[in-house]
């Protein structure tokens, strides 16, 4: 900042230089730093929706006058915390638009009410209409259908949806249990550790997850000695009698439990005298859908602070008068990206080489980038469970 000069710095600050080093080398039609500059961008009038995720829901909506068009998919009109967390994706969406967007894209918002069928028609609306990029859908397996289709000309889609693996050109935008698992066990390994257990739930996720941890062990010289997949309930026990037999005294056992609660694998290392000081305990933010137990002691766990959306906390609670969380971020980083890649490529630079560049981009909910097979990857705070609450170990760790 210059000597003397108060300028607004909003997220899409960070996401300026994250953009200038994916988008170096591609053909632009100016500076990226130049597009995104914070200084040109002005407060955006006070306007004042109410509470949070607040209002009434409308069935189609389009914010901005830009030439490039973008389809977002939310459940506004949805019961319960799904449409409240849709309408608060709104509003973050709209104050991307007022901070950056506005000028660059046509954002229509359609509502799919929480309907896996609607999302899904939606979506193929969008998909073959003109659309640059869908932003959406939240439901799970409107996103998994997406991902399904087939067509080397297909508009890219960042999916909302939570628990969502990603698909070619479906990209996962939210944090899922593998990044959770993988950066949590790069915090153990960065401390030191070099020998790692890892239990999973079984199911389609499972593989993943086990190729992410071991991916980010390496990166610290440590290694992933055995995975044990396991099933809710008396597998547990199971599962830590075989990990027992094939392993002596490993430095973390990393718990990726799925939709389950872990306290009954939990249970059964305990059983054996298996953690504390000797063995580190590595959870991960699926852990956290569930009470915090006593079990929950002392275990680690990389994930993202649903309180901390970064600069843009001060500005959206006075425009909107309620407090940003993880949704509102989430849209705003996604609506942001899509401007400033508008921005610096034009309509049509939503390319493979620009969504998935390894440098990937820095938002209000941390670095993030897009991998080939549509997962992502993050970096996010590293915690500790003490008392029954999060204390804070590490401002960020990855497994990248």
């Amino acid at each position: 900042m210059e000597a003397g000069r108060q300028v607004y710095r909003p997220r899409s600050w960070a996401v300026t230089f994250a953009l200038a080093a994916v988008l170096s080398g591609c053909q632009s039609k100016g500076s990226v730093t130049e597009a995104l500059d914070p200084a040109t961008i002005a407060a955006p009038a006070g306007q004042q929706d109410g509470a949070a995720g607040g209002g009434p829901a409308q069935a189609t909506q389009s914010l901005g006058t830009g030439s490039t068009k973008i389809t977002m998919l939310l459940p506004l009109s949805a019961p319960g915390t799904a449409g409240q967390n849709g309408r608060k994706m709104l509003d973050g969406a709209k104050l991307a638009m007022t901070d950056i967007g506005n000028g660059l894209l046509t954002l229509t918002v359609e509502d799919t009410k929480g309907d896996n069928a609607q999302a899904g028609k939606l979506a193929l609306q969008a998909l073959t209409t003109g659309t640059k990029v869908v932003i959406g859908p939240t439901e799970l397996p409107a996103a998994q259908h997406i991902a399904t289709l087939s067509g080397s000309k297909r508009p890219p889609v960042l999916a909302l949806a939570d628990n969502f693996a990603g698909g070619a050109g479906v990209y996962a935008v939210r944090l899922s249990e593998a990044d959770s698992a993988a950066a949590g066990a790069a915090g153990i390994a960065a401390k030191g550790g070099k020998k790692f257990v890892l239990f999973v739930a079984g199911g389609s996720n499972a593989s993943t997850v086990e190729k992410r941890v071991a991916n980010s062990l390496s990166i610290y010289g440590a290694t992933l000695a055995v995975t044990v997949p396991y099933s809710a309930g008396d597998g547990a026990a199971k599962a830590v009698d075989e990990m027992a037999s094939l392993v002596d005294t490993p430095d973390a056992v990393i718990i990726a439990s799925g939709d389950a609660s872990p306290s009954p694998i939990l249970a059964a290392l305990k059983s054996k005298g298996i953690g504390g000081k000797a063995t580190s305990v590595v959870g991960t933010s699926r852990w956290l859908e569930h009470p915090m137990e006593p079990s929950f002691e002392g275990a680690y766990i990389a994930t993202l602070d649903p309180g901390e959306t970064g600069p843009i906390a001060d500005r959206f609670r006075t425009t909107y008068n309620y407090p940003a969380d993880v949704n509102v971020a989430y849209a705003y980083d996604m609506v942001a990206l899509t401007a400033g890649i508008a921005s610096a490529v034009g309509p049509d630079g939503f390319s493979k080489q620009v969504l998935e560049n390894p440098s990937g981009f820095r938002g209000s909910t941390g670095l993030f980038r897009f991998r080939a097979d549509g997962s992502s990857q993050r970096s996010m705070p590293f915690y500790r469970i003490e008392k029954g609450a999060l204390k804070l170990v590490a401002k960020s760790t990855s497994g990248f």
